[in-house]
């Protein structure tokens, strides 16, 4: 029934609208909509979300949510260059009580165990790590077992940066943010020397990270059923 339970939001669809929109850091914007009474989900899920108010060829595209469902908003934040997609136009063309449509959210990236838990980022993959450390911070919970995030970003252009600092040390959570993939190598072997199989993965980023993280999880004989993921695949 997980696996059920996981889809079943994908059949609901309901329209949202802006609250606010602004800028993260160089081409990365976050944009944020209210959050309709009685709507949840866990931390991690994304959404498949429609432009409306204008006709556009691809008008949909997939998005991690990156708020906690207790929050109160639905925040998603996605990369837009200088020359961006015409779904990216759009989503900055929306002014606040402009609408869009989203289906979910759902899916299998989100904490369901106490176990010793490892985050893996790859630059714009910390979006559902954001719902998920911040649903920890909300919870208030003492942590039982450690929980890390290791965060990668080639230019050091850290998305969240000084409220993921602010989470960790509400939270107690250990926080690496890395430049160099050689230095992710040997923070995760660390992580997998100290807990092994009793650890829990997740994984978000672009497909070639995510992939070779997984080889390299396996390598160090993680069980597969101890790693989830979420792929991002570079939308304009």
């Amino acid at each position: 029934m997980g696996f059920i339970n996981d889809i079943l939001p994908l059949f609901k669809k309901r329209e949202i609208t802006l609250k606010e929109s602004c800028k993260e850091v160089e081409d990365v914007y976050s944009f944020i909509f209210e959050k309709e009474e009685g709507l949840n989900w866990k931390a991690g899920q994304h959404g498949i979300f429609t432009i409306t108010h204008e006709k556009i060829k691809k008008p949909t595209r997939p998005f991690s949510v990156a708020s906690a469902s207790s929050e109160g908003i639905i925040k998603i934040t996605m990369k837009i260059s200088d020359n961006p997609s015409q779904f990216k136009k759009a989503m900055l063309g929306l002014k606040k009580g402009m609408k869009v449509s989203m289906r979910g959210p759902f899916g299998p990236l989100y904490m369901n165990s106490t176990n010793p838990s490892l985050f893996i980022a790859g630059g714009i993959g910390i979006t559902p790590f954001r719902g998920m450390l911040k649903e920890i911070e909300i919870a208030n919970e003492h942590n039982l077992n450690p929980v890390q995030l290791i965060y990668i970003e080639g230019k050091g252009s850290f998305v969240y940066k000084e409220e993921l600092d602010t989470i960790c040390k509400n939270a107690s959570i250990k926080i690496d943010y890395l430049q160099a993939r050689e230095e992710l190598y040997n923070h995760i072997e660390s992580f997998t020397s100290a807990h092994g199989n009793k650890g829990k993965y997740y994984l978000g980023g672009p497909k070639p990270m995510v992939d070779s993280v997984v080889l390299f999880l396996k390598s160090k004989g993680i069980n597969k059923n101890n790693i989830k993921k979420d792929i991002f695949f570079g939308y304009k």
